[in-house]
């Protein structure tokens, strides 16, 4: 299939809130949702005022299942949600109750953006190197391995001299993604690590002895070089585990009350003797490990550049959005057993974002600053 026009995607968009979208149109527009399409559909459609298209729009995306407080909205809904409307767009984030000089109010403040790729490189030295400040290419040489900076927001680390690198002592880096933050970082043993908001890992310069041994605190997700000979280690808090080479993700933020170590390829083993099967979810907590199906999508949406909401607590959903924005956000205790479904991209401002979780209605929110309040 090809992919749509904008100006087919506009009519589609306008039969889907006049309910006349059959189900091959609503796979055309669930397909390239997929593709995390982020450029707004400008709507073109004949509502007489903002406020009757705002009206319009949330009684289209207000979806309650029937015994509690679940709330779900499907994919192509919760697009639609924060999607559209150029110019309307502020009236659809905007109470009905507002007046006017409150809408301009919100029209004329700053938008708070996304995170970008921020890090801080601490040296075996203790030097400290701002990445996002400094050029790419070659930033530091250490152990006989050369630290290469690239363009994308990422570290290489590449061996100058591998003899050499046998006989030195073990020097230790720290890299940093601070909140509003991410960094990727390939190792000198090529495994690559993608870090998020508000992590840090600690690792030596050059992989020597029996294993391969890194620490972790917040949340990455790694790309293991096989070696059957040196196994890879990631300890957290109180977990420690151990691969060859295989692909997953840990989630360890300290603010969190358990560990979560999402297995997607290969395999892995929780403190030697936990052990994970690829779609399988290691759950952490005082000391033990609980093995469930993960949504895989779910729990590595972050490193694919989206938030995925589907059965999340409320809880992981305002503190995943607080760290990749940098912001502080409260919220009425009524709210904690409340779950969303929904998915965004990161790549929007958080406005875009807190538009999806006050369409479903039962979420109030004020923005003072950098300071966010979420009331019933």
């Amino acid at each position: 299939m090809t992919e749509p026009t904008r100006a087919q995607l506009n009519q589609l968009a306008d039969k889907w809130l006049k309910g006349t979208l059959t189900p091959q149109e609503k796979e055309i527009l669930d397909k390239w949702y997929d593709m995390d399409a982020t450029e707004p559909l400008t709507w073109t459609g004949k509502d007489n005022s903002e406020e009757e298209l705002s009206n319009r729009l949330l009684d289209n995306v207000k979806k309650k299942t029937k015994g509690g407080r679940t709330l779900k909205m499907n994919r192509w809904i919760s697009a639609a949600a924060v999607l559209l409307i150029s110019a309307s767009a502020v009236y659809l984030w905007l109470p009905k109750s507002e007046n006017k000089d409150n809408k301009e109010q919100v029209v004329n403040a700053t938008p708070i953006k996304p995170g970008t790729n921020r890090a801080v490189l601490t040296l075996a030295n203790g030097e400290k190197i701002n990445l996002n400040d400094t050029a790419s290419g070659q930033i530091a040489v250490q152990s006989g391995i050369r630290i290469i900076k690239t363009p994308d927001g990422g570290l290489i680390y590449e061996a100058v001299n591998p003899t050499t690198n046998k006989n030195t002592a073990h020097d230790y880096n720290t890299i940093e993604a601070p909140l509003g933050g991410q960094w990727q970082v390939i190792l000198p043993d090529r495994s690559h690590v993608w870090l998020n908001a508000k992590s840090r890992l600690k690792y030596p310069v050059n992989f020597r002895g029996k294993e391969r041994k890194v620490e972790l605190e917040g949340e990455a997700y790694f790309e293991v070089t096989k070696d059957k000979q040196r196994p890879f280690m990631v300890v957290s808090k109180n977990q420690e585990i151990t691969v060859l080479g295989t692909h997953f993700n840990v989630n360890a933020y300290p603010e969190e009350t358990a560990i979560k170590t999402t297995l997607i390829e290969g395999a892995v083993v929780i403190n030697k003797k936990t052990h994970l099967k690829p779609g399988q979810q290691s759950i952490f907590n005082q000391g033990v490990a609980k093995v469930v199906m993960a949504d895989v999508e779910m729990e590595t949406a972050w490193k694919n550049g989206r938030f995925i909401f589907d059965g999340q607590d409320f809880k992981t959903i305002v503190n995943n959005i607080s760290r990749w924005y940098d912001v502080d956000i409260s919220y009425d205790p009524a709210l904690a057993d409340l779950h969303i479904g929904g998915r965004i991209s990161r790549t929007r401002n958080l406005e875009g974002v807190l538009k999806m979780l006050e369409g479903t209605g039962d979420i109030k929110i004020k923005i003072e600053g950098r300071r966010i309040s979420m009331t019933k």
